[in-house]
């Protein structure tokens, strides 16, 4: 038996098809942040309009800064309502630029041995790279460019300490397929003792 594993990284990391796999593998719920974050989000008070209101004036960073507090009270609430899970975090949810919000996330996660940063290669440059192209691949053919300061935003995700800080485990992904990663993954994880 796992205690709750915790899949983060960046943006087309992999999170979710290994968190996918993993479930799947270990008989395990899986519970994916960015599916389930606006209702949490809600509950603290979030509001659209000035979300929307602070994107159209400041872009995506300013509008990733508006979400930091609510991202941080989303996690702690959801390893509190859903333990036992394979949970994979959205690419912000781990990293942090203040130092309160970055260690309300880093006790939530403290006694969980199991928290696994996934990212392509131990070099971060090259880290970058694969999965800005992941991201772009991923996009749909007829929709609109990929905002460059996404994939800025996505290689201070790959670099930013708060990941490293908070992974228990790391795994490289570049030239596995993902049952391969997902295996990998398991021969790392700690169980619990029943």
């Amino acid at each position: 038996m796992y205690s709750p594993i915790v899949l983060i990284g960046p943006m087309a990391a992999g999170k979710s098809t290994i968190a996918n796999l993993l479930a799947a593998e270990l008989n395990m719920e899986r519970f994916g942040v960015d599916e389930h974050r606006w209702d949490y989000y809600k509950a603290q008070g979030y509001d659209f309009d000035e979300g929307k209101a602070i994107y159209e004036a400041g872009g995506s960073k300013a509008l990733l800064q508006y979400w930091k507090p609510y991202e941080a009270g989303t996690v702690v609430k959801m390893l509190k309502d859903h333990p036992n899970t394979v949970m994979d975090f959205g690419a912000g949810h781990s990293v942090y630029e203040d130092e309160a919000l970055f260690a309300k996330v880093e006790s939530a996660l403290r006694d969980l041995p199991n928290v696994v940063l996934l990212l392509p290669s131990p070099d971060l440059d090259k880290s970058v790279e694969i999965c800005n192209q992941r991201f772009i691949a991923m996009q749909p053919p007829d929709g609109d460019p990929v905002d460059p300061e996404i994939l800025e935003l996505n290689g201070h995700f790959v670099k930013h300490p708060s990941n490293h800080k908070l992974a228990k485990i790391t795994v490289y992904t570049e030239g596995k397929t993902p049952q391969q990663t997902c295996a990998e993954v398991i021969k790392k994880l700690v169980k619990v003792v029943e």
